[in-house]
């Protein structure tokens, strides 16, 4: 009897019990994996998204410093078309700014050129081209159409937009610079006063900070030709 009482006590798991106990081990195990593995997504989604706002609004400040520091650069260019280094469309813009991607504005001046081309799904992107100002640099504003160089590393500022146009508010000298119209194109012989970039996404996502426009003050509004000014003596 006292033989058979201690077998008893000793006897160890079974084959089934061993499985079950693996099997529940397992399902946790596989439970907390997959809720650590929805974490890290929804970690991922919201840093991509606010990567995406804190790229939008550094695009919106870059441009809004480079047209704001756009320089009266002489083009040396001679008939009609003398002037700044300053041409424009609705879908082109070159110029010179003090302000460039790559050095901020505390480097050298540099042309920029911003275009509107075609993107994917019958979309349209804006893509900023920059290279350093030279005065050979000014050839290209001596034609009445803007021609662009391109630079070896664009940036592409916005992307799968329904529309972006580019206008540039024209100034009347004849009442002293106060009050004025939006333009299409711009290929005078002084700058505009401001530059506007109108764009709007293809598909709206309330979820990501929107394309919003840029609407830049030239801070050169004063004109070099032969004007007379009231503060003048």
């Amino acid at each position: 009897m006292l033989r058979g009482a201690r077998r008893k006590h000793l006897r160890g798991f079974t084959l089934m019990e061993l499985m079950i106990s693996i099997t529940l081990v397992a399902a946790i195990a596989t439970g907390m994996l997959m809720a650590m593995r929805g974490g890290l997504l929804t970690l991922g989604r919201t840093q991509t998204r606010l990567e995406e706002n804190r790229r939008a609004l550094g695009i919106q400040r870059i441009l809004t410093l480079q047209l704001g520091g756009a320089m009266p650069v002489r083009t040396g260019c001679g008939g009609p078309i003398s002037g700044f280094a300053f041409r424009g469309t609705n879908s082109v813009l070159a110029m010179v700014s003090t302000y460039s991607i790559t050095e901020g504005s505390r480097g050298a001046p540099h042309i920029v050129e911003y275009q509107v081309a075609p993107d994917e799904g019958g979309t349209v992107q804006l893509i900023v081209n920059e290279r350093l100002y030279t005065p050979a640099g000014t050839a290209g504003f001596c034609s009445t159409d803007v021609a662009l160089q391109g630079s070896p590393q664009p940036l592409v500022a916005a992307s799968r937009l329904a529309y972006c146009r580019i206008s540039y508010f024209q100034m009347n000298p004849d009442t002293q610079f106060r009050g004025g119209a939006w333009v299409d194109s711009w290929n005078q012989p002084d700058l505009p006063g401001s530059v506007r970039i109108l764009m709007a996404p293809a598909a709206p996502d309330p979820s990501r900070l929107p394309v919003v426009d840029v609407t830049a003050p030239l801070h050169i509004n004063r004109s070099f030709e032969d004007l007379h000014y009231d503060d003048q003596q």
